[in-house]
């Protein structure tokens, strides 16, 4: 049961931010400490990647774990709600099915990716340790 009014709801919802997110914001600075330069969310290559490596043909992407459903059973942000499934369901499996087409539709055109979800951003010095290797 949803405690908002539809118009609380809609509200809430339009704050939520597709891009310069909290966790895209951390990823960002920690690539930028390492050295590495990129740029943002080119709309020329399948799925508009938060951080694009051109010279590299490297691209990451910043996933939020609800909104994209990470699929690890030890992460709890990606709970399906229980309100609304009709809604939600299709809604969410859509995302991932997006998501899997733009990653091969990258892979196709020689980009590699890497995706950073929002809970793997807590640990700071695993994170780093995954974008370094992914960037050599």
């Amino acid at each position: 049961m949803d405690f908002l009014t539809p118009a609380q709801r809609s509200e809430q919802m339009a704050r939520i931010r597709s891009r310069d997110t909290g966790p895209e914001m951390v990823v960002r600075r920690l690539i930028h400490r390492l050295g590495y330069r990129y740029r943002l969310h080119d709309r020329r290559l399948p799925g508009s990647p938060d951080l694009v490596f051109a010279a590299r043909r490297k691209v990451i992407f910043v996933h939020g774990c609800f909104w994209h459903q990470h699929d690890d059973q030890a992460c709890m942000r990606a709970k399906m709600p229980a309100s609304r499934p009709e809604f939600w369901i299709p809604k969410l499996q859509g995302n991932r099915q997006r998501d899997r087409a733009q990653l091969i539709l990258l892979n196709e055109l020689g980009w590699q990716s890497l995706v950073v979800w929002q809970c793997q951003v807590a640990k700071a010095s695993a994170l780093e340790a995954t974008i370094v290797e992914f960037l050599r």
